[in-house]
């Protein structure tokens, strides 16, 4: 190569870092801030992990120390002091309400609060519904425990055929036989009855004075 273009080359060479050294000076910031964003934002992931494994444990604790109560009214008492943040809301309303043994209005406060939450999930919601039917008289009146199954049996929810079974229940109670006979056929006919529910069904037909012998299955 000759002498003049080397010394072009090497001109072009020193124009370009002198350019580079402009933008570096002029953008440089951003790729900093990019730096510190990305440092910083997963610095604040693994502090927020943190926290939440903590603030977990914590409840979890929580809970076994109450439940550890040596009476009823302790351990309700001692579940009713804690602090369960959005993501224990649940499951301590649930665990108040089948501690409350003897203390209706409490369990049905609890189940009522997790009904009415705005953050309890649906299928929780529902559990809450059948836990309160399940109470009997001394839950809900029986119009309310009524409506619930009704909302209960509707679609296809995970606690369909349990409300099912109570709604006949409540059937018998009132007289109605022959709806509750209905009822029955219909758990029988459902295709995620077990086994265990078809033959309660069954047994209950039968004590009606209903005829079973066409719905269950034959018996190989």
């Amino acid at each position: 190569m000759s002498n003049p273009d080397s010394f072009i080359e090497e001109v072009s060479e020193e124009v370009r870092r002198d350019r580079m050294n402009r933008l570096l000076r002029k953008y440089g910031w951003i790729g900093v801030v990019a730096v510190v964003l990305i440092v910083g934002g997963a610095a604040f992931n693994e502090y927020r992990k943190a926290q939440v494994q903590s603030e977990a444990q914590a409840f979890g604790d929580a809970l076994y120390q109450a439940l550890d109560g040596s009476s009823e009214q302790t351990r309700v008492l001692a579940l009713e002091e804690i602090s369960p943040g959005e993501a224990g809301a649940t499951v301590l309303g649930l665990l108040t309400a089948a501690e409350s043994v003897t203390e209706p209005e409490t369990a049905i406060a609890a189940l009522q609060g997790l009904i009415n939450g705005p953050e309890t999930p649906d299928l929780y919601k529902d559990l809450a519904r059948l836990r309160l039917v399940l109470m009997g008289e001394n839950g809900p009146s029986r119009s309310e425990r009524r409506a619930m199954l009704d909302a209960l049996t509707l679609g296809a929810g995970p606690f369909r055929l349990l409300a099912l079974e109570q709604r006949a229940l409540l059937e018998i109670e009132d007289g109605a036989s022959e709806a509750a006979i209905s009822t029955l056929q219909e758990v029988i006919r459902s295709a995620g009855a077990s086994t265990a529910q078809q033959q309660r069904a069954a047994q209950l037909i039968v004590a009606l004075g209903g005829d079973v012998a066409s719905l269950l299955p034959e018996q190989g």
